[in-house]
């Protein structure tokens, strides 16, 4: 049997508002947009999922829209983004303690006490703006190019450009450690 196309089901959803074609939709995609909210939220799993949820929801409403310029993991990545910074908005203006909210901190990290590199790399993260720490996460671990990711952050190609090397920059500062043979 022969999969239909994201595009097949896309228009089968837009046209004939079926629930299953969106179903397959959902299957095919939410590990790979859980997974990437799950790193940009710090591993927090019931946030990733409930922001996930939401971009589904938010898709599904507005999948008429989509005009298939981009792929559609893209177009999905796109409005798990934006819920993704609006959060981040809605927290920082709650005006949550710096201990609780680390994606505003500024102190640099001089030493971690892990033993545990992706644990470190996963705290450094975190620490970097939302606009870097996506580019990067869009860039390495989905191997997009710089154009898909202007296309779902909805920035100049210069400033994807600027966030992922100011990101590898202060990643490489921060996790010095690790590469010094200090932490192994």
């Amino acid at each position: 049997m022969v999969e239909a196309t994201d595009q097949a089901l896309i228009q089968r959803v837009a046209t004939l508002n079926c629930h299953d074609s969106f179903d397959v939709l959902v299957r095919r995609h939410q590990a790979a947009l859980r997974y990437s909210l799950r790193q940009m939220t710090g591993w927090d799993q019931s946030l990733a999922d409930d922001l996930a949820q939401e971009t589904f929801i938010k898709a599904y409403r507005a999948i008429g829209s989509f005009q298939g310029n981009a792929k559609f993991s893209s177009w999905l990545y796109r409005i798990g983004y934006n819920l993704l910074v609006s959060h981040f908005r809605i927290a920082r203006n709650r005006e949550l303690t710096a201990g609780d909210d680390l994606t505003n901190s500024t102190a640099p990290i001089t030493r971690f006490t892990s033993n545990d590199l992706h644990k470190d790399l996963a705290h450094a993260l975190l620490r970097l703006p939302a606009q870097q720490r996506m580019a990067l996460h869009l860039h390495l671990h989905k191997q997009l190019t710089h154009q898909e990711i202007c296309n779902i952050m909805e920035i100049p190609l210069g400033t994807v450009k600027t966030a992922i090397r100011r990101g590898k920059e202060t990643l490489q500062e921060e996790l010095s450690s690790w590469k010094d043979g200090d932490m192994l």
